[in-house]
C-alpha cells in the first residue's frame, strides 16, 4: 500500500485533518500580521517603552521552544486556573503570541531603520506626512518586509504540526492515528512531506523573488 492508497483508503480523515490545520494556520497568520504590525508600529513610535516591551519579548520567545509554551498553556496554567479551554484555541493562542511578537520586532526593525532622506526629500518636495506615509514609506516598507513576512508565515504553517502533541486534530495528528492503524510511517509521513512541500515551497519561492526583486540595501543610499 502506497501513500496514494493510503490517502484513497482515508480520504475524510486527511481531508478533516487538512482543514484543521488550514484553519489554525489562518488564525495565526490573521492575528499575527494584524496585531504584529500595531505593535511594531507602536514600538516603533515610543521605542523608550514600547519598543523596550517588544525586544524583551521577541528575545524571551525566541529562546523558548514553542512545544514548551504549548504545553505551559495546555496542562499546568489550565490546572492553576481550574479551566478547560478547547486544545485549539490553546494551540492557536500560542502560535499568534510567537508569530506576534515575531512580526512586530521585524515592522519595528524595519521603521526604526527607515532612511531619514526620503522622509527630508518628501518634506521639501511639498509632501504632507499623510501622503508621505502612502506614497514613500508604505512601498518601501512593503518591499521589505513582504519577502521576511512570508517566510516567517511559512515557519509558522509548519509549527501548526506542534498542535498534535495537544490533541488537536490537525493532519498530523491524524496521520498518526492512521499509522497506529495500518502501520506505514514511510509511505504515511512521506505524504505528509509532500503536501507541506507543495504549500510551503511556492511560498518560500515567491519570498526569494521578492527579496531578489525588490529588496536593497539602504546602507548603499
Amino acid at each position: 500500500m502506497g501513500a496514494l492508497d493510503i490517502i484513497a483508503a482515508y480520504p475524510r480523515a486527511f481531508f478533516n485533518g487538512l482543514i484543521v490545520t488550514i484553519q489554525l494556520a489562518l488564525t495565526v497568520w490573521s492575528t499575527g500580521l494584524l496585531f504584529g504590525f500595531l505593535l511594531g508600529a507602536l514600538a516603533a513610535g515610543r521605542p523608550g517603552s514600547y519598543g523596550r516591551i517588544v525586544s524583551l519579548f521577541s528575545f524571551l520567545l525566541s529562546g523558548l521552544p514553542l512545544l514548551v509554551l504549548l504545553f505551559w498553556l495546555h496542562f499546568p496554567l489550565q490546572s492553576m486556573l481550574n479551566v478547560v479551554i478547547d486544545p485549539f484555541i490553546t494551540a492557536a493562542f500560542a502560535l499568534s503570541i510567537v508569530n506576534v511578537f515575531a512580526i512586530a520586532d521585524i515592522v519595528k526593525g524595519a521603521l526604526s531603520d527607515f532612511p531619514t532622506q526620503y522622509v527630508v526629500a518628501a518634506r521639501v518636495a511639498g509632501l504632507t506626512p499623510r501622503e508621505t506615509l502612502l506614497h514613500i514609506k508604505t512601498p518601501i516598507l512593503f518591499r521589505q518586509l513582504i519577502p521576511v513576512l512570508l517566510m516567517l508565515q511559512v515557519t509558522m504553517l509548519q509549527a501548526t504540526l506542534f498542535a498534535s502533541l495537544i490533541s488537536v486534530e490537525e493532519i498530523f495528528r491524524v496521520a498518526q492515528r492512521i499509522n497506529a492503524q495500518v502501520y506505514k510511517p514511510v509511505e504515511i509521513y512521506t505524504a505528509l512531506g509532500i503536501f507541506f512541500l507543495l504549500v510551503c515551497l511556492p511560498i518560500n519561492g515567491i519570498a526569494l523573488w521578492l527579496k531578489v526583486r525588490f529588496t536593497r540595501n539602504f546602507s548603499e543610499s
